[in-house]
């Protein structure tokens, strides 16, 4: 088939760019044709909380990404439109994950299906989002009724959808695991690269962090469990203000207990982050799915997530890991409990059997299927 992207993808840094780089991989594994196209401009910057929105890693070998949407510009958006228009794809994928991109995304989805051939697809990441702002509704409305067909992550994911259109198909493929991070060092090689003190229990906290992320309950579960020779290793950039978190540390007593590396974590360091960990700890107030869970899936980590969202979905508790409440009691339980009763080689081994359900041709498979029920004529 003949499939073109839109939306993150390189040079932009962070999860949904990587996932379209590495689902456009998979497609052109296929066989089918793929073009990927990104942003020109994707956040202004005073709207980015974070500190670059591009990353450092090689281009991609396999295509080359063309940067053509302005997320701001109305007139850039019919031009690109009437663009990916004319191409005539088979399938326009898009992916979206916040309401600010729903005029853009929409304005485009509507050129392209006027061409009578192209059926538009979104993978949806969120629907509501996890900080809602005015607006949100509306812009979220214009966009779900301008697409042929969904595909969701995680259950929760497609109820929301199920709120602004009844009718819309949707597919459900749980998200995929993150493969393109290379090979996991020794555990001793990554603490040493980390400067992490020999003979920690390392807890590992990844990615950006926003309230919804719950950092501070873990902060708050590792201080009941301060004093026991566990290390909390917190790795991502603070996309608000980190004096709080700061200040919890300070106050629970654990900033000789924690090793804070406070910015974008690169492709090429990843392994190290994840390799250095005893298990990964998800402590989320609210979620739909997350791909650092598929990270630790694929570094074969077993992990501690709470019940929100689709979480509860992507781990089994009990075997790649534990399904706990969101609270500071409940996580720490299950820390002391995965390395009192040595749970690490047995869930290990299981981490590495569920990791099978989450392939990247299985996800290719659920768009080819969606595609095929949008063709057949009603």
């Amino acid at each position: 088939m003949k499939i073109v992207f839109l939306g993150p993808a390189y040079p932009y840094r962070g999860g949904p760019a990587s996932f379209t780089d590495r689902l456009a991989e998979q497609f052109i594994a296929e066989g089918d044709e793929v073009n990927v196209l990104t942003f020109s401009l994707q956040y202004p910057s005073f709207l980015f909380p974070g500190k670059t929105q591009f990353t450092d890693k090689k281009a991609p070998d396999k295509f080359s990404p063309e940067r053509v949407l302005n997320s701001v510009n109305p007139i850039n958006w019919i031009i690109a439109g009437f663009r990916i228009r004319a191409l005539k794809p088979d399938i326009l994928i898009l992916r979206f994950w916040l309401p600010f991109f729903g005029p853009s995304f929409g304005t485009v989805s509507r050129l392209v299906l006027s061409n009578g051939h192209t059926r538009v697809i979104c993978i949806f990441d969120n629907v509501v989002p996890h900080e809602k702002r005015p607006g949100d509704r509306m812009l979220t409305r214009f966009f779900v009724s301008a697409v042929s067909g969904a595909i969701v992550m995680s259950h929760s994911v497609a109820s929301d959808l199920g709120i602004f259109r009844r009718d819309l198909p949707v597919r459900f493929s749980p998200h995929p695991i993150f493969d393109n991070y290379g090979q996991a060092p020794s555990k001793d090689l990554a603490r040493k690269k980390l400067e992490i003190p020999g003979g920690s229990k390392v807890i590992l906290f990844f990615g950006f962090i926003r309230a919804y992320k719950g950092l501070d309950l873990l902060i708050r579960a590792m201080g009941i469990l301060k004093g026991k020779g566990y290390r909390l290793l917190v790795a991502g950039e603070f996309y608000e203000d980190k004096t709080p978190y700061l200040d919890l540390l300070k106050q629970e007593g654990l900033m000789e207990e924690t090793s804070l590396v406070d910015r974008f974590i690169e492709e090429d360091e990843v392994a190290y982050y994840f390799s250095a960990a005893d298990i990964v700890v998800q402590p989320y107030k609210s979620a739909t799915q997350s791909g650092v869970t598929q990270v630790a899936y694929h570094f074969g980590k077993p992990m501690i997530v709470t019940d929100v969202g689709g979480l509860a979905e992507t781990v089994s508790h009990g075997r790649s890991g534990y399904v706990v409440k969101p609270d500071p009691a409940e996580i720490a339980g299950a820390i002391e409990d995965y390395f009192k009763n040595d749970r690490e080689k047995e869930m290990s081994s299981l981490v590495k059997e569920e990791k099978e359900r989450f392939s990247w041709d299985k996800m290719t498979g659920a768009i080819r299927e969606l595609y095929g029920k949008l063709t057949v004529p009603s």
